[in-house]
């Protein structure tokens, strides 16, 4: 092994740094005054900051002799200018360039020091209150803190990306916990799974067949399994699949999930081996929604012709023969169905049937699964709607959070109406089930032929296969929406007919065959053509919907071409570095977690509306159905935020836009399935522009199998149903 050679000195300059892998291209000024080139992973690397760099040297045959780095330290900096420059970097939340100048200005070379031990004399800078000295000392002090995790980590040959969430999870534990049991970081801390868990593991010692590795590698492969949709995978599976993973017996992987089995961890039904949150929301999915669907509806009686003869004339429509069924048999169902594509009327439907309802002062509640999906809905009905976790009245505390909406504190309505069902996931909708009483009526609306929920689960199909709970198809495509191509070819696609494009003003398809041009053309169509043709905003109205991530039209690279044509960096306007890169006000950002604390989702699509970097925060700007809302991001959460000038179709599901644009490529093949295709036109309104080749069009429409994912809510409906009858 070479042997390590360790300099000191200041970065000077950071030409190039990877976020998702923390490799740094850094200059570094020496205390001997050379100056030199450090490459590798440094996690923390800004300018201004104090290093001790262990490495090898290597020669680049193009940028000559550089320092490859094997682990990195910080170090205090012994000048003003290193001093200013280290404070100001960003590094330290709540310092900033101006209030990192005022300090130095004030305490020189024992400005650190005074931070330190003596952070009440910073009250007498400036612009620093009470609050913000001790917010600098407390970041000071956990800098240092995660310094030292990283070094840990570093001294195991581990990159240290994730140093700081670790830090943030276990404080002063951190250490300890990572060397007894790192595979409670793939429970604990987000973003890190077993793999790395895995990969720490090993270089902590813990031998290969430990029973804690096992454990969590059948919980990792059960949870990816739910990350494709899945509730629940075979016991041979897993075991095959668990013991080729890890390169062990069958017999241990059998002997951690009969250990999981006996801790609650995991459940197993027939050879079925679910985790528990799956298996408890599948049951109580089927066990709720039966008894919702049995309950005695003494309240209504059936729906008279002159009532909604009467709402039709003074609403000035005439209702189908469906759309009348529809209503009818909302009125004598504990729990209905309601389906159809673009056009059909299902907005109209759930209007008359809510003028009706609340004729007979019955209140009605209405909810979706995502605030732009919520904010549809009002539109459309007239009527206050909420996303279902506003409904629930979610809140976050210390101890978690729990939906202050439940069976000891149920829904205070006589109906409620939730759309975008086929959005919704297993979890969520045992959630909603579990806060709506007995007696209540529940319609279900929804597009069964739309892709399925990002999360475990097939909740629409699956309620609908079942066969006991009444379902109503509105087939019929209504004169009105028949005269928009977009409705005429979302109705083609998903009949597995090509669409027409000749002569359509609304559905247009731009032939490009070259993936690198077919980009340029998603570009200039954002950013020029359609904004002018529709007079409308490029980045709140026009959406970008790409089947994959990775390839030249896929939703990374078609983000960063995107941005630097609709929000390129301004001189004099300031960004924060953080995530996945820098973030600038104006930026179209979307959340890829779950946040409960800041009541954000996974899905979620906002704007930066403010950036500051002395606080290292920014300011995100959300759609809500109630009202727009701010959100403040610390620059060490900016890693739940993406951009989102373009997204994948399956995170657009429950918006709508004026106009989207679609790259439809041989190189997507993978991905290409026809309710792909049929979810993203119908998210237009106006305007739908595909982008690529229409043989790729043709592979997608003719792929209408569907994955099949692993449930057994139908058949825990039909074997409660007969059950109850």
């Amino acid at each position: 092994m070479a042997r390590l050679d360790t300099v000191e000195g200041v970065i000077e300059r950071v030409t190039f740094r990877n976020d998702d892998t923390m490799y740094t291209v850094a200059r570094v000024t020496c205390r001997d005054g050379r100056e030199i080139t450090a490459v590798g992973s440094m996690p923390t690397a800004v300018v201004g900051q104090a290093v001790r760099i262990h490495g090898t040297w290597v020669s680049h045959k193009t940028y000559g002799k550089q320092l490859k780095v094997e682990q990195v330290e910080t170090i205090a900096p012994a000048t003003l200018v290193g001093i200013e420059k280290y404070l100001g970097s960003g590094l330290i939340k709540g310092i900033g360039p101006a209030t990192a100048r005022s300090l130095v200005k004030a305490f020189g070379l024992d400005t650190l020091a005074v931070i330190e031990q003596r952070p009440e004399a910073l009250l007498s800078v400036a612009g620093v209150g009470p609050k913000k000295a001790e917010r600098i000392r407390r970041a000071v002090e956990e800098h240092r803190a995660v310094q030292q995790v990283m070094v840990f980590l570093q001294s195991h040959g581990v990159s240290p990306a994730y140093a700081a969430r670790i830090f943030r999870r276990y404080g002063d534990r951190s250490i300890d916990v990572v060397s007894r049991n790192p595979y409670q970081l793939a429970d604990d801390v987000p973003g890190i799974g077993f793999r790395t868990a895995d990969k720490i593991a090993r270089e902590v010692g813990i031998a290969p067949d430990s029973p804690h590795r096992a454990a969590s590698a059948v919980k990792y492969w059960l949870s990816r399994c739910a990350d494709e949709g899945h509730c629940y995978q075979p016991r041979a599976d897993v075991v095959a699949a668990v013991a080729q993973e890890l390169k062990v017996d069958a017999a241990r992987v059998e002997d951690a999930i009969e250990a999981l089995k006996g801790q609650g961890h995991v459940f197993v039904e027939d050879d079925a081996v679910y985790l528990a949150p799956f298996f408890h929301a599948e049951r109580g999915v089927s066990a709720r929604l039966t008894e919702l669907a049995h309950a005695r509806m003494w309240q209504l009686d059936k729906v008279d012709s002159e009532s909604l003869d009467a709402v039709q004339a003074s609403a000035g429509i005439r209702l189908g023969r469906a759309q009348r069924e529809a209503i009818e048999r909302a009125f004598v169902s504990g729990v209905m169905v309601l389906t159809g594509g673009p056009g059909t009327g299902k907005t109209t439907t759930l209007r008359v049937l809510m003028d009706l309802l609340e004729a007979r002062k019955m209140k009605v509640q209405l909810a979706a699964p995502t605030g732009r999906a919520a904010k549809r809905m009002a539109e459309a009905t007239g009527r206050r709607s909420r996303t279902i976790h506003r409904l629930l009245e979610f809140e976050p505390g210390e101890e978690g959070w729990r939906f202050g909406r439940g069976p000891s504190n149920p829904l205070e309505c006589d109906a409620v109406v939730v759309d975008e069902v086929s959005m919704i996931d297993i979890i969520l909708m045992y959630n909603l089930l579990k806060a709506i009483k007995p007696g209540c009526r529940l319609l279900l609306v929804g597009d069964a032929d739309q892709l399925p929920s990002v999360g475990a689960g097939n909740v629409l199909r699956d309620i609908i296969a079942s066969g006991v709970v009444p379902v109503v198809n509105l087939d019929e495509v209504f004169r009105q929406a028949a005269g928009s191509m977009i409705v005429t070819n979302a109705h083609r696609i998903n009949r597995g007919e090509f669409p027409e494009f000749r002569g359509a003003q609304d559905f247009v398809f731009v032939e490009e065959p070259d993936p690198e041009r077919a980009a340029a053309a998603v570009v200039n169509m954002v950013a020029q053509r359609l904004p002018r043709r529709l007079q409308c905003d490029p980045v709140d109205d026009i959406q970008v919907l790409s089947p994959m991530r990775r390839s030249l039209t896929g939703v990374d690279n078609l983000n960063v071409l995107l941005r630097e044509a609709l929000n390129p960096p301004r001189a004099g306007a300031p960004e924060l570095r953080g995530g996945g890169g820098a973030f600038r006000r104006g930026d179209k950002v979307m959340q890829v977690r779950n946040n409960y604390e800041r009541r954000v989702w996974n899905g979620d699509v906002g704007r930066v509306v403010w950036v500051d970097p002395e606080e290292c925060q920014i300011r995100v700007r959300f759609s809500d159905p109630e009202g727009d809302r701010d959100v403040i991001y610390d620059q060490g959460d900016l890693d739940e935020l993406v951009m989102a000038y373009c997204v994948s179709v399956h995170k657009s599901q429950g918006s709508e836009y004026a106009a989207i644009v679609v790259p439809v490529s041989t190189q997507h093949f993978v991905m290409l399935q026809r309710n792909l295709i049929y979810t993203a036109v119908t998210r237009a309104k106006r305007m739908v522009v595909m982008v690529g080749t229409k043989k790729a069009l043709a592979i997608a429409i003719r792929r209408a199998e569907v994955g099949q994912r692993r449930t057994r809510l139908a058949r825990r409906l039909q074997e409660a149903d007969t059950e109850k009858g």
